[in-house]
């Protein structure tokens, strides 16, 4: 058998082209283990790698997203967990930073997709706060904003931005689940409610901007 350790790279022995390379595998979703198998490289440095990966993305999204000019935003939150989900924590972990149920707040420009602001934490009222004021740092002028129907986004949207925006919270409603279907089938939305909107948001844009939240029947605030 071969000596692992002379197929096995260091990071301070990959190139860039070798680099560009995981980065292009990890992005189109192979498993961080298949990764070291195609480019004989240790998990440890494909790990490294997306730390300075993510550093690099990080820093650059902070130094250039900014004074943007936006027509309509969207934003939700994603839910995951890291080690366990949160009712599985052992008790020894519970509270620890970084363990358990792990929620990923993103702003989207509706027209141009691009990731007007993002945050990675809990899903509570500070969390909110923090997310919509970078929000709130990164554009200029008025826009339209959608959320979801999370009402910690109604104090944080008008703490940020006061009346100087366009919201409306799309709150979704649900059909049954299709007959014959298996478990992991996604409910259709059949429709939604608008509400809590601050500025006249035009029922026409409003409309136009559930690509990502269903169909919608509104309530809109210039009736």
């Amino acid at each position: 058998m071969r000596d692992s350790s002379r197929i096995m790279h260091g990071m301070n022995r990959l190139d860039t082209s070798e680099r560009a390379q995981i980065v292009a595998a990890l992005v189109e979703g192979n498993s961080i283990n298949a990764i070291t198998r195609m480019f004989g490289v240790s998990k440890h440095t494909v790990l490294r790698l997306l730390v300075d990966l993510g550093t690099a993305c990080a820093t650059y999204h902070n130094q250039h997203v900014r004074n943007l000019t936006v027509r309509r935003v969207e934003a939700d939150e994603i839910w995951q967990f890291c080690y366990a989900k949160h009712k599985n924590v052992p008790e020894k972990l519970r509270g620890v930073e970084g363990v358990g149920d792990v929620w990923t707040w993103v702003a989207m420009d509706g027209d141009t997709k691009l990731a007007v602001s993002y945050l990675v934490g809990g899903r509570d009222a500070g969390w909110a706060q923090e997310f919509m004021q970078d929000v709130a740092s990164r554009v200029n002028g008025r826009f339209q904003l959608t959320t979801d129907g999370h009402r910690v986004y109604l104090d944080a949207v008008e703490d940020a931005f006061g009346s100087g925006i366009d919201y409306a919270m799309l709150q979704k409603v649900y059909g049954a689940m299709p007959e014959n279907e298996t478990r992991y089938c996604l409910r259709t939305s059949r429709s939604g409610t608008e509400f809590g909107s601050l500025g006249r948001e035009s029922r026409k844009t409003f409309s136009k901007n559930q690509g990502c939240f269903g169909m919608a029947e509104l309530r809109s605030t210039e009736e």
